[in-house]
């Protein structure tokens, strides 16, 4: 919401017969949610998906059907009994592209018909094994080589737990001496990070390199800073994530401009509020320490909203993408590029949210003739649980993230009823 109408220039829309970008002024009125026309949110779902996500998220709503759940889906794959077809059918559906990436294409293709890009999420986790760190470099190489060939994957991404051992990240983070065998898997991992990224960087193909738990993060953040040193010389290749409900990220955020400033190269960032909040806390409390996380909602969001703004005042050195599902911010990101005359397709500003969740603002946004990204888990059914069950309990426990979805979804039932 604006409390002033704003003029967003260098709007777009689509022709509804030509599909020609057409030039357009768009005015944002006083109390007008530009997010709420479902029309535009749900164009691209039949009538069999709004019910498939209206029973879904109804489920999702509860907590301990969440639980139970989660419980009932894990027993019963340790069990292999044959409840794969019933996941890959319901929740796999809902929050993921396919198990493979051919399998993806159909879903790429129909987002990149409505302006919408698609980032390739390998997300399959919990691997301790060198060959399987491997099998995750070359997966996400192929990602890379998939980018090239279609016009609506922007972006590609990895989590570097997918390429070592959590362990090993926690030693570095800690500054700890690694023996023989930790410093000689230090260096597998600094080669599969600098092939990826040398990967993307020889294909001009932008990649994120995941934020992760706060233990973690320096080694993470070590590995960023030194790639974007080496391949972001030129334009933003390489960005790292800055997750703003930490209390120390948006200084972070702001020190790592400085350093890219200092060092001659582009600071890619994607900003995100964070996905790791309960265990964050709850790890902080039994090792007494104090919690990385900010005190409440209120602070995060306002650190968020200081690192939009921050980085439109030096959108020459920064490229951003803003992961979120926030209303608020979304509008303010908006009004911040129309304040500093910026066109609404400028290239070096992305907005983006997960596949099955907020297409009201992602859909609305790419109506505007902004760029959109969604990121696209894939993998196989059983791998890829992990990922959903967290999916399933962040719209849980995220406050009104369930029944704002459920609400739209029920909206736009009516207005197709009412046409």
């Amino acid at each position: 919401m604006l409390d002033t109408a704003i003029l967003l220039n260098h709007a777009f829309c689509i022709h509804a017969n030509e599909r020609q970008w057409l030039f357009a002024k768009v005015y944002i009125c006083p109390r007008m949610n530009v997010f709420d026309n479902t029309e535009v949110a749900f164009r691209g779902r039949s009538k069999s998906d709004l019910n498939r996500s209206r029973l879904l998220f109804s489920v999702v709503a509860n907590p301990v059907w969440v639980r139970m759940g989660r419980l009932v889906t894990e027993w019963a794959f340790r069990l292999h009994l044959p409840i794969r077809g019933i996941v890959k059918a319901t929740i796999f559906r809902q929050f993921c592209g396919g198990e493979t990436i051919d399998e993806c294409t159909e879903t790429i293709n129909r987002l990149g018909q409505y302006g919408i890009g698609a980032i390739l999420d390998y997300s399959v986790e919990g691997k301790e094994d060198e060959a399987d760190f491997e099998h995750t470099t070359q997966e996400t190489l192929r990602t890379i080589t998939k980018a090239t060939q279609s016009a609506f994957i922007p972006f590609c991404v990895f989590k570097v737990t997918g390429l070592a051992r959590m362990a090993l990240l926690e030693a570095i983070s800690e500054g700890r001496t690694l023996t023989a065998e930790e410093a000689a898997q230090r260096e597998a991992l600094w080669d599969r990070v600098n092939r990826i990224c040398g990967a993307a960087a020889q294909k001009e193909v932008p990649i994120f390199i995941d934020a992760e738990e706060s233990w973690i993060q320096p080694a993470i953040d070590e590995l960023a800073d030194a790639m974007m040193e080496r391949y972001n010389s030129r334009s933003a290749i390489v960005y790292n994530t800055f997750q703003l409900y930490r209390w120390d990220r948006l200084a972070f955020f702001q020190q790592s401009h400085e350093r890219a400033e200092r060092m001659g190269y582009f600071l890619g960032a994607k900003l995100v509020r964070g996905a790791y909040m309960e265990k964050e806390r709850d790890r902080a409390l039994s090792m007494g320490y104090a919690s990385p996380i900010q005190p409440d909602k209120a602070a995060t969001d306002a650190a968020y909203d200081q690192a939009l703004q921050y980085a439109i005042k030096h959108i020459k050195r920064i490229s951003i993408c803003a992961g979120t599902h926030n209303e608020q911010s979304s509008t303010l990101l908006m009004k911040c590029m129309q304040e500093a005359g910026l066109p609404n397709n400028h290239k070096g500003i992305y907005f983006s949210q997960l596949f099955g969740m907020s297409d009201h603002i992602s859909f609305n946004l790419s109506n505007l003739g902004y760029n959109v990204v969604k990121y696209l888990p894939y993998g196989p059914v059983r791998e890829v649980l992990p990922y959903l069950i967290r999916r399933a309990q962040e719209n849980t426990s995220v406050k009104g993230q369930t029944g704002r979805e459920l609400g739209l979804i029920l909206k736009e039932k009516q207005r197709r009823l009412n046409t």
